[in-house]
């Protein structure tokens, strides 16, 4: 019988935002015994109403002690201390990648089903994520992805990797944020305009407002920011539709 097979109806608490994104595309609701209270915000996560289904948590290992959960998921580099304690309760702790690639996306995605053994719940994910790469566009549009207070995305960084798959170029910016000069003098072909918390009122959101952003001479397609932030599997669905407002 294959290791994984030993794990198949284990509970799984995620402790982090992005952990709760990859356990909740893949588990069934049985198999959640917490999540973050961030997944349940809907200022921050698409996926708030499934979230809320199960417990809260802020955290912390201490939090999911009385679930009794077989695993722990984790962020890497999310302390020690975690690891030790999940260890000494024996709770199985797992840790997936902060992503730095397309490739850390599909790994985590390999990682969480294996946790939840059944490495295949991963597949259509990975396929999805394969056909997207197979089909980016073969040129690319001279592009600036723009948050609050002039926010963007830094040259190599996984976030750039999945904008090109929408045939958008993001242009690199010193200390990765866009000025108003820039923006006044040399707009991009494309701004792609996050939505996060544009709603909050905040000195990020009045920058956005201000005359010479709004006066951009660039095509402005609008994205919904909150899967930036983690720039995990949810970013497929995105990346799919910039693609085709892109066109």
């Amino acid at each position: 019988m294959p290791a994984s097979a030993l794990l198949i109806g284990a509970s799984i608490a995620s402790l982090n935002l992005c952990t709760d994104e990859y356990l909740l595309l893949l588990a069934r609701r049985d198999e959640i015994a917490s999540v973050s209270f961030l997944s349940q915000d809907p200022e921050e996560s698409p996926l708030w109403r499934i979230a809320r289904r199960h417990p809260a948590n802020r955290g912390s290992i201490e939090d999911v002690l009385t679930l009794r959960p077989d695993i722990v998921l984790t962020m890497s580099g999310g302390g020690r201390a975690t690891r030790l304690l999940a260890q000494r309760l024996r709770i199985r702790p797992v840790e997936i990648r902060s992503a730095a690639t397309l490739e850390d996306v599909a790994s985590n995605l390999r990682t969480v089903a294996a946790a939840l053994g059944e490495p295949k719940r991963a597949q259509p994910w990975l396929d999805r994520l394969a056909q997207i790469q197979r089909a980016s566009p073969a040129t690319t549009k001279d592009a600036m992805w723009l948050s609050g207070g002039g926010a963007t995305l830094a040259a190599g960084s996984v976030g750039t990797q999945w904008l090109r798959l929408a045939g958008l170029e993001q242009r690199a910016l010193p200390g990765g944020r866009a000025s108003l000069e820039t923006l006044l003098v040399r707009p991009p072909a494309v701004l792609v305009w996050s939505q996060y918390r544009s709603a909050q009122v905040s000195s990020g959101m009045r920058w956005l407002d201000h005359p010479i952003v709004r006066a951009a001479k660039s095509r402005r397609l609008t994205t919904d920011g909150r899967p930036w932030t983690c720039m995990g599997p949810l970013m497929i669905g995105e990346i799919e539709r910039l693609r085709g407002a892109a066109r």
